[in-house]
């Protein structure tokens, strides 16, 4: 991924124009370039691009057309590094936050190249006045490290390589990082376990801990998954076609992080990734089984395919046992959450109303969007069960988000505030700054409510 680069001489302008605004701007032009806008049927509508010559015949104007007020996209220039030919730009015009145009030029540069060469383009950009690069790159890399988890298929990323990812990232920032399996991952984590013994490949328990012990403790949980096949509710073919990405909740957490503490935040982090593949064997959990927890609840599986909460539920109450100020859990867990709020919008459930709002507000503002969703206590009682303290899924088609939330909330209730966050962590389509493939949806925002909530003035720092 390239970088932004600091004030250039020569670099070619862009200006961003609207309907209402493109006669002034028309007006403003050289005649040439005026006529040669007009005479290839330049309109100031979203998404259009002309390419304007300077007297030589070189580019010298790039106009963008965008759309004006709150319906405009923040990322809408991310459609310019595709489109433009090889060179430097700089924002000359630029309607909204200058800092979101350029993360989002720099997010729209990702390719996923593993397996085959995917050139990124060629157009560079100046930083815009009043930027800061170093941030802006820093959140761009940690995006990119982490959609390239997600795009990588299962044959190729099981829970050892998720586990070298967090190594890699702990070694990175001076980070501790511990990992539990085998007959302790059994003992402390028996639900971890109990999910993940029917693959070869050995489920565990990542524990990554930054930042000084004394400075407010902030926990990230991500699920870890990376295959589901149902289990022996095993899904259709063409459920299973995405489900790669079922373990996006760990790279969002991964993500997250590496913003956090590339910005040196004075925060205790804690970042807990159980990871497992949940396959079919003679050893695997079956529908009607009653398995223990870590916290000491019992569970009994109504259905095997809803596995994320289980493995979530140890790592929450391992989270749960030093009663952290924040714990947030990040998860692609229900297809009912994307029937409400489809696949651009994840779920957001907290019982603190002021953090939600506040999150709400965050989103919008740095284009990562969320939309709060009901913990209606009420709804607990469908997850009740007549041998166990409670049951993995509902027993009925209703709520199946907010009933999968209730299920979480068992496992976490020490925190200072717990936030459930169920993602999709896929981009169907490319669209600016989010090409098609894997999404760290909600990492931008976490570490934007963590950096507005404990950055020092002055003291925030860029990795290197």
């Amino acid at each position: 991924m390239t970088t932004l680069l600091p004030a250039t001489e020569g670099a070619v302008p862009i200006r961003c124009v609207d309907a209402a605004g493109w006669p002034a701007v028309a007006a403003e032009l050289p005649p040439l370039a005026a006529a040669f806008a007009t005479a290839s049927g330049f309109e100031a509508k979203p998404g259009r691009i002309a390419l304007l010559p300077g007297p030589d015949g070189t580019l010298a104007t790039v106009l963008f057309g965008v759309e004006a007020g709150e319906r405009g996209d923040p990322f809408a220039v991310g459609r310019l590094p595709d489109a433009l030919p090889e060179g430097t730009y700089r924002f000359e015009a630029l309607p909204g936050d200058p800092a979101l145009a350029a993360l989002a030029w720099q997010l729209s540069g990702y390719r996923f190249g593993r397996y085959r060469d995917r050139p990124a383009p060629k157009a560079r950009l100046v930083a815009p006045d009043g930027v800061d690069a170093g941030e802006i790159d820093r959140i761009a890399r940690a995006v990119a490290a982490g959609r390239d988890l997600v795009n990588t298929p299962a044959n190729d990323l099981g829970p050892a390589e998720i586990e070298a990812a967090a190594r890699a990232l702990a070694e990175r920032f001076g980070a501790a990082c511990t990992v539990v399996s085998g007959e302790a991952l059994e003992r402390g984590f028996p639900l971890v376990a109990a999910v993940g013994r029917a693959s070869p490949r050995a489920p565990r328990l990542i524990d990554l801990t930054w930042g000084e012990a004394d400075a407010p403790k902030v926990t990230l949980v991500g699920k870890g998954v990376v295959f589901d096949t149902g289990g022996l509710d095993i899904k259709p073919s063409a459920a299973m076609l995405l489900m790669k990405k079922d373990m996006a909740g760990a790279a969002v957490a991964l993500a997250a992080a590496e913003m956090v503490m590339g910005a040196g935040l004075p925060v205790r982090l804690r970042v807990l990734i159980p990871t497992v593949e949940n396959a079919i064997n003679g050893e695997a959990f079956r529908p009607g089984d009653v398995l223990a927890s870590r916290k000491g609840l019992t569970v009994e599986i109504g259905n095997t395919d809803a596995e994320g909460r289980l493995i979530l539920a140890d790592a929450l109450a391992l989270a749960d046992e030093e009663a952290p100020d924040l714990v947030f859990d990040f998860a692609t867990l229900t297809g009912a959450a994307r029937v409400a709020l489809g696949p651009d919008l994840p779920a957001l459930f907290t019982e603190d109303d002021a953090l939600a709002g506040e999150l709400a507000a965050i989103g919008l503002a740095v284009n990562d969007p969320v939309w709060r969703m009901p913990l209606w206590g009420p709804y607990a009682s469908l997850l009740d069960s007549k041998i166990a303290d409670l049951n993995n899924v509902s027993g009925g088609p209703f709520a199946g988000a907010v009933t999968a939330a209730l299920f979480l909330r068992r496992f976490a209730t020490k925190a200072g505030a717990h936030v459930h966050l169920d993602l999709y962590g896929w981009n169907a389509g490319t669209k600016p700054g989010r090409p098609e493939g894997g999404e760290v949806q909600t990492a931008r925002l976490v570490y934007a409510l963590l950096k507005a909530r404990y950055a020092v003035p002055g003291e925030a720092r860029s990795a290197s």
